[in-house]
């Protein structure tokens, strides 16, 4: 059976070989000796490997697990999680599939296969046997199970288990310590009908009936006689004391009132009306018992925000923190608290434990509250030097704050690389995204966190919503990052798409995010790809909320030029040309007037003869980043092309550099008679290698008069035979990743995509153009003269 599943046929997948130079240029990145180390160790080329047993591929298209996915397990001293109770959803969360929260206990599959095994191995008498063989079975499945079932409303609560001053501020969700009898319940009801409304009366029947057994308060809601009393409640509700009326509300949630009941109905409209008579106390305590019911009360958090604000000095660090727990859970941001917000946060910031600290970033984050990068450099510095200490779940929001700043902090970043990869087996994998999103955001790359979650992952791919596969892929692609294991990496996670296919049409900016990962590692799934640029799924994409059309036509382009036997739905020629004038349009405004361009433009015209020999535009629109095209004849002649850019460029012929004998001797010799390399400056030296090769070599080509012409005059666009056209990139940092010379995934994809086309890719990279800006105009001419005459560069293309 297992062989017979195992040869079923896996997604088409297209994946494009890249040149020699661009395989050369990948060997040679990953194979330093200090990487090479780091694959060896134990555990992580070799655990890839052996886990591939557990990719899941053998489960039954109707394999169910109970699991709500967003928890993580702790650190070593981070605080005990508790998930008593079946999980669901947070108000907000993202659509995990269809008869999740619901589904009943399924016995897991790996250990209904072995129990058939043992079974057809045991005598018919040996069922006590085969009893004790099914428990461990069980009990070993559901240990494993136990690190991704995760309660959406418990685990962001673990902070107030830190302090006694949270009991009276939020609401105790676990089970009664003390359970009533079932017989007392039934007689309470019956009760019921003689009852004549009174609100102490009222109020000790529901928390009574709110200490019974789960399985007899689950059947309460449609009871008639439970009705009855709720209706009483309703009709009495503003004779109820506040006290009272607020432990009528806490009852209702172990008794796992509907949100939309008449009864929460009426307590909501009266909290409301008496919002202004309570103390900041109580109101906090209602709005967690709202949180617990999943109810969603504008109006009262509202009044509650309101309130807080007008009583901002008279909040203790406990009702501060839980204050931006609601403010998180509410999703909504008040404006007019931001300020107040910050300045508490750093009046407190040594007092808070870990787990505060977490709650505070992840109420922040959920609000979609603005933070100075000042406060969150502040709580960076405290979480660098206890992250030990800090569970993974608390780690993970500070996390999320980081990345929503768009801050960078090597310190924390460092600090991570090293406690991280070791808690990853343990992480739900929906941290495991959050952590490797904050890395592929912030463009840091660590390879010991990355192989940490490519080995981990595959064995937990079942769990992944289509949110959480794309961001993987999407992070794995933006670090330009193939992990050791690679193939069964990225066969699981394709694998867990087509699972979730029908997720897409809901949430299509998905798959265009897992697809253009893919790409950005050369890798197209036909399949997918093909349903992507469907005319219906276009569709879904310019419908919605997100800017989804740059991501659509750089997959589209891209499939054109790195997949020629593709056979699939592609974009329509009128598309492809909208996306062209709108990414051109941003380009004229945002890319080409950047200083650093400007200058490589002018300097290239003066150099080469006029604006004829250079043109700035985007050769691959859909790569969203310029380019200083340059043709070349194999001589080393410049060739003229740009005519179209001619007459405006005009106005730029009073910026030529006076011809000296100095400068003439850098232009051919590629530094002055009397400069010594020192001199240049150590970020924008041209490597000692390539000097001592181009030494004595005149290079060829050379500065041509403003008003001199080449002999060769093609018209625009069509390639001369023996023409080299180059492609030079002014790069910047927000090419590469942090503090690193690597570049990233579509930069990648972008000079891969100009090679298949033939063009020879020249790079001017930030660290030595940047500098030289400050330098004089004849080191910038020569600089620029020996990466556009470079002899071996001309050899080769």
């Amino acid at each position: 059976m297992a062989t017979v599943l195992m040869c079923r046929r896996l997604p088409r997948l297209s994946r494009v070989t890249a040149f020699s130079t661009t395989a050369k240029c990948k060997a040679e990145r990953r194979s330093s000796k200090g990487k090479k180390e780091k694959r060896d160790k134990p555990g992580a080329a070799k655990t890839g490997t052996e886990s591939g047993a557990t990719i899941q591929l053998l489960k039954p298209q109707d394999y169910r697990v109970l699991y709500n996915p967003a928890a993580y397990a702790k650190g070593r001293a981070g605080s005990q999680q508790h998930v008593d109770r079946d999980s669901s959803q947070s108000l907000g969360d993202t659509f995990t599939g269809p008869g999740t929260a619901q589904a009943p206990r399924t016995f897991p599959t790996a250990s209904s296969q072995a129990l058939s095994h043992v079974r057809s191995a045991l005598p018919k008498s040996s069922r006590l046997l085969e009893q004790t063989i099914l428990a461990m079975l069980y009990k070993e499945e559901a240990e494993k199970e136990k690190r991704e079932v995760h309660d959406s409303k418990e685990d962001p609560r673990v902070f107030q288990k830190g302090r006694p001053e949270y009991r009276a501020l939020s609401c105790d969700s676990a089970e009664p310590a003390q359970t009533l009898p079932a017989e007392e319940g039934d007689s309470i009801l019956q009760s019921v009908a003689g009852c004549e409304g009174s609100p102490g009366i009222l109020t000790d029947y529901f928390l009574k009936l709110s200490r019974l057994p789960a399985e007899r308060r689950a059947a309460l809601v449609s009871d008639p006689s439970f009705g009855a009393l709720c209706h009483h409640a309703v009709t009495a509700i503003r004779l109820f004391s506040t006290p009272d009326l607020i432990q009528i509300l806490k009852a209702c949630v172990p008794l796992a009132m509907p949100a939309s009941h008449p009864l929460l109905n009426a307590c909501e409209a009266e909290f409301c009306r008496r919002a202004w008579d309570m103390g900041l106390e109580q109101l906090l305590l209602v709005a967690d018992c709202w949180r617990c019911l999943d109810r969603s009360v504008p109006s009262y958090l509202g009044i509650l925000f309101s309130y807080a604000n007008l009583h901002w000095r008279d909040l203790t660090l406990p009702q501060f923190v839980q204050l931006l727990y609601i403010i998180g859970e509410g999703r909504r941001s008040p404006v007019d608290l931001v300020q107040k917000v910050e300045s508490t946060i750093l009046k407190h910031l040594d007092a808070f434990t870990l787990e505060e600290l977490g709650a505070i970033c992840l109420g922040l984050f959920k609000s979609l509250s603005g933070i100075s990068e000042h406060v969150m450099r502040r709580i960076a510095d405290r979480v660098s030097l206890q992250m030990e200490d800090m569970s993974t779940y608390a780690l993970v929001n500070v996390l999320k704050m980081l990345r929503y700043t768009r801050m960078d902090h090597l310190p924390l970043m460092r600090e991570l690389g090293r406690v991280i990869p070791a808690r990853i087996p343990a992480t739900n994998i929906q941290g495991i995204m959050h952590i490797t999103l904050t890395y592929s955001s912030l463009h840091f790359f660590d390879e010991d966190v990355l192989a940490a979650v490519a080995t981990s992952l595959p064995s937990k791919v079942s769990y992944c919503r289509s949110k959480d596969a794309a961001k993987f892929l999407w992070s794995f692609g933006c670090l330009d990052y193939e992990p050791p294991n690679e193939e069964e990496f990225y066969s699981s996670l394709i694998k867990q798409l087509h699972v979730k296919l029908h997720e897409f049409s809901k949430f299509p900016e998905h798959l265009l995010t897992a697809l253009l990962g893919l790409a950005f590692v050369k890798r197209f799934p036909e399949e997918l790809i093909d349903f992507a640029l469907r005319e219906e799924f276009v569709k879904k994409t310019r419908g919605s909320k997100y800017e989804l059309n740059k991501d659509l036509f750089t997959l589209g382009k891209s499939v054109e030029i790195e997949c020629p036997t593709y056979q699939g739905s592609r974009l329509t020629p009128q598309l492809c040309q909208e996306f062209t004038e709108m990414v051109s349009s941003f380009a004229e405004r945002e890319i080409y007037v950047r200083p650093e361009i400007v200058e490589a433009t002018s300097l290239l015209q003066s150099m080469l003869g006029g604006p004829e020999y250079v043109k700035n535009h985007m050769i691959l629109p859909h790569t969203r980043s310029s380019d200083l095209e340059v043709r070349l004849a194999t001589d080393g002649r410049p060739i003229p092309f740009n005519f179209k850019d001619t007459v405006a460029a005009k106005k730029l012929k009073d910026m030529g550099v006076s011809l000296t004998d100095d400068l003439m001797s850098q232009l051919t010799q590629g530094r002055a008679h009397n400069q010594s390399p020192a001199e240049v400056g150590n970020e924008a030296r041209i490597p000692r290698q390539e000097r001592e090769d181009t030494a004595g070599t005149p290079c060829l080509g050379g500065a041509l008069s403003a008003g001199a012409t080449s002999q060769v005059e093609p018209k625009p666009g069509r390639w001369q035979p023996g023409e080299v056209r180059l492609a030079l990139q002014v790069s910047n940092r927000n090419h590469f990743c942090y503090g690193s010379r690597r570049l990233l995934g579509l930069h990648c994809l972008k000079q891969r995509q100009l090679r298949l086309l033939g063009y020879t890719v020249v790079e001017i990279p930030f660290w030595e153009w940047f500098p030289l800006l400050k330098r004089t105009r004849s080191e910038k001419l020569s600089y620029l003269h020996y990466k556009v005459f470079c002899p071996q560069l001309l050899t080769r293309a």
